[in-house]
């Protein structure tokens, strides 16, 4: 890796940006110093670990209000790839998510983002606050 990168995103409260912020984080795993092959992979999770975190804090976070936003980081160091998501809202239990239930119709949408997030990057977790709320994701890079 070149240097360590430390990106802050604010954007406002509905998913017109979503892919905005998805190009961004393809861009800074392309300053990862591996294979094109590794860059393609971990861009695509981190695209679809964005747009997840991103629709969650929109949906249920309150962050549709006309002035509600959302700030986003993402951190490339040595050996971690974080992403945290700010929200204000009432905030949520993570460990109390269940997987969402396996049908032959499909999953069920209920705790289908969180289940997607923690499938895709090493650690995940949720901290409530009254000064706002923190998704944190880390994938711990090759």
């Amino acid at each position: 890796m070149k240097n360590n990168i430390d990106i802050e995103i604010i954007i406002p409260g509905n998913t017109r940006h979503l892919r905005l912020v998805g190009r961004v984080g393809q861009q800074v795993v392309q300053e990862l110093d591996c294979s094109e092959e590794a860059k393609e992979e971990l861009s695509s999770q981190l695209v679809t670990v964005l747009t997840e975190g991103l629709v969650n804090a929109i949906k249920y976070a309150g962050c549709t209000a006309p002035d509600g936003q959302i700030h986003v980081r993402i951190t490339l160091a040595e050996k971690n790839l974080v992403v945290r998501i700010y929200d204000t809202g009432a905030g949520f239990d993570l460990d109390a998510i269940p997987d969402p239930c396996f049908s032959p119709c499909g999953m069920e949408d209920k705790g289908r983002g969180i289940f997607i997030l923690r499938s895709l990057m090493d650690r995940v977790t949720y901290t409530c606050s009254k000064e706002g709320n923190v998704l944190e994701m880390i994938k711990e890079l090759p």
